[in-house]
């Protein structure tokens, strides 16, 4: 390289050369708020609860913490069947039919009378002093062409195993996440289904209200959403029916298992769409009202042990 060349690169100002780069310190991250640590803490519930091996469930305390975690009886790792579930429960809706119809003499309570042939008119019977026709089908109060028979019989038989089967099929049902969300239920994702409580919910004797009480205890649990939704559901019925004394329909909410219900009712009885049966009075149509299966169902650990005894 020629002499000049070298020398004006080395008589260049020193403001022109590079600086090397100094990185900067990162400032202190501030300290985490409360609406921060309550979402810390939902996402490791969510972490723990997709961590719990198959076939096991969260015992939750009254105040929502989580106690401890057991294995589910064997009667909730069978298949779900719909058709089955479907099946029984339109047995028992079936079974439930009273028998109706007509009274033997409705629309037949006419003074009629037939002129006989080639008068020019229809051979429709007619009130004695008029040509108004009565008493036949198609006339203004008269008689139904086929009504429906009292001796009919309503009722569909079951086989016992089948009627066996769709409930253990309707139980299979209530602990599978997805389901029970396309049924339309509301509840805590990191909620372990069925959600299963301590047996403290049996002797619990409130100081004040019970009611009240019991939609604290379902606020912590996280699946007072769910009495919410239907306590929003409830309308007026469709049809004739809302002059039969059926004016209203409610949704299903939350379906709770204990040993003893007449206790427990006193929580949670008069919530709109609560109900509170024993693990005897379990069946298909009780879990999966409608024959949809997959309702949202709380356990008490004595209850829950009761089924330990069940077959699959």
């Amino acid at each position: 390289m020629p002499e000049s060349k070298k020398k004006s690169a080395s008589d260049a100002p020193a403001e022109s050369r590079r600086t090397p780069r100094v990185r900067r310190k990162k400032a202190a991250e501030p300290e985490k708020g409360p609406k921060a640590a309550k979402a810390a803490k939902a996402k490791e519930a969510k972490a723990e609860v997709r961590s719990l091996e198959a076939g096991r469930v969260h015992v939750y305390s009254l105040d929502g913490d989580v106690v401890k975690s057991v294995d589910l009886p064997t009667v909730f790792q069978g298949e779900v069947r719909s058709d089955l579930i479907r099946r029984a429960v339109t047995a028992a809706q079936a079974n439930r039919r009273q028998p109706y119809g007509p009274g033997r003499r409705s629309g037949a309570k006419h003074s009629v009378r037939w002129s006989g042939k080639g008068h020019g008119v229809s051979r429709v019977p007619r009130i004695r002093g008029s040509m108004t026709g009565a008493q036949a089908p198609g006339t203004v109060g008269g008689r139904r062409a086929h009504p429906p028979r009292v001796e009919k019989v309503w009722a569909k038989k079951v086989n016992e195993n089948e009627r066996r089967l769709a409930r253990n099929a309707a139980l299979a049902a209530v602990k599978e996440v997805t389901i029970v969300s396309a049924r339309g239920h509301a509840f805590k994702e990191e909620l372990s289904l069925p959600v299963v409580i301590e047996d403290g919910i049996e002797t619990l004797q409130p100081d004040g209200g019970a009611t009240q009480e019991g939609v604290k205890i379902l606020d912590r649990l996280g699946v007072y959403a769910d009495v919410e939704r239907a306590k929003d559901g409830r309308h007026v019925r469709a049809g004739r029916g809302k002059m039969r004394g059926r004016r209203y329909r409610q949704p299903r909410s939350l379906l709770v298992v204990v040993k003893d219900p007449a206790k427990v009712r006193r929580l949670f009885g008069n919530l709109p769409g609560v109900e509170v049966v024993s693990p005897a009075g379990l069946s298909a149509e009780v879990l999966a009202p409608g024959g949809d299966p997959g309702r949202l169902t709380m356990f008490s650990e004595g209850a829950l042990e009761v089924l330990r005894s069940w077959s699959p």
